[in-house]
Order: structure tokens, then sequence, then C-alpha cells
């Protein structure tokens, strides 16, 4: 790798990286801490699902660590093993997951656009990539602009993908501040409790920051060494 590559993604890398040691650590802490009711995670999604209109989710069980999510085709909540737990971090989890079945239930624009853009995202993430590169070498070995346009093309496919990063913030910032909301009116917390959640869903809400960078940061790098290469 070129040491132009580390200027574009070394600090996108390290902010990654740091995000996602919050996310660890805040959730190795909260996870230790009661709910003040003593309520499991399950326990928190029953009571939020009824009071909240929700009722028509599902909830199943996933393996794993902090894989949790809300799938809007099947209407469906998967909660990993700690999310299931009576700790403040469960609450954290289970109602932000919640808060992505109420923007599916009243058709939240962010998460409809985001919906709109997985498939091509998916390809183009991958495919982006290889095109871009392919089109590198081409352009290296033989004449003329095919190459040049083939690596435009996956600037384009990839452009997609960090399209998506972008699309996502919204939808995870939105969700995190719904289930505060679900949380507070419902008088699932208390005020310790509250700090908790929010020191939980704002260090969650980092990693989708980092992960938006990241994208970013290599798409100016392959728009940079397309801009030499045309040079």
């Amino acid at each position: 790798m070129s040491f132009t590559y580390f200027i574009f993604a070394l600090p996108a890398m390290i902010f990654a990286l740091w995000a996602q040691w919050m996310v660890k650590s805040n959730f190795e802490k909260w996870s230790r801490v009661p709910s003040a009711q003593r309520l499991s995670g399950v326990d928190v999604a029953r009571v939020l699902m009824r009071n909240e209109g929700l009722e028509h989710v599902q909830v199943e069980r996933i393996g794993g660590m902090l894989t949790d999510h809300y799938d809007p085709q099947g209407k469906v909540m998967r909660l990993s093993e700690g999310s299931t737990q009576p700790s403040v971090a469960a609450m954290a989890i289970v109602a932000h997951e919640l808060g992505h079945a109420a923007q599916d239930k009243e058709g939240y624009v962010w998460l409809r656009a985001r919906a709109g853009i997985v498939g091509v995202a998916n390809i183009g993430s991958q495919l982006g990539t290889l095109l871009f590169f392919a089109g590198l070498m081409l352009s290296t070995f033989t004449r003329g602009g095919l190459g040049y346009t083939v690596a435009i093309m996956g600037v384009v496919l990839f452009s997609a993908a960090v399209a998506f990063t972008l699309v996502t913030l919204p939808v995870e910032f939105n969700a995190s501040a719904r289930a505060k909301e679900m949380l507070m009116r419902n008088g699932l917390v208390t005020v310790e409790e509250a700090q908790g959640v929010n020191a939980m869903l704002n260090a969650a809400a980092l990693t989708y920051v980092a992960a938006a960078a990241q994208a970013v940061a290599q798409l100016l790098y392959f728009i940079s060494l397309l801009s030499g290469r045309r040079n």
C-alpha cells in the first residue's frame, strides 16, 4: 500500500478503533449495572411493544455479542444473549432496535431511502473496488481511455456504498433518540440509568460515524489515484 493510502485511511482507521473500544467498554460497564426494576431485555421489549403500538414485532434470539438488529422485512427484532439480561445496557440496545421498528411502522423517510439503496450499495462495495483497480491496471498496459472508463465505473459503484453509510447516520441517530424517549415515557429508567443509556447509544453512534468516515476516506483515495493517473 502506498503512503498516500495511509494519509487518507489512517485517521479514519484510528477513529474506528476508538469507536469500537468505546462501545465495548461502555457495554462491559453498563451490562454489569442491573436495571432498578430488575427487568430483562425481553421484559423491556414487551413493555415497549405493548405501550408503543409495536406488538406486531416478533422477538428472536441470535448468537454472538452485540449482533442485535431489527429486520424490517420480517418485522423481527433479533437479540443477542447480552441484550436479554436485566441490565442498563440491555435496555438501551432493546429500545434502540425498537426505535427502528417504530421508524419502519411510520415509514421513516431515511429508513426507506436506506432500504432503497442497500442492494446497489452491497454490489458497489465489492464490485466497485474490483472495477476500480482493474481499470487502473488496464490503463497501465493498454492505450486509450478504456481503463480510465472502467476505473470511473468502479468509483461510481463504490459511491453507492459510501452513500449507504451516510444515509445510515440519520437512521441510527433517530432510532437512538426514539429509544431514549420511549424509555423515559414508559418510566423504565431512573436518572442514573438514563445516563447509562445515553453513554451506550452515543458510543454506538460513533461506530456508524466511523464507518462513514472510512468509506469517504477510501472514496477520496480512489479519486486521488484516478486524478493522478489522468494527469
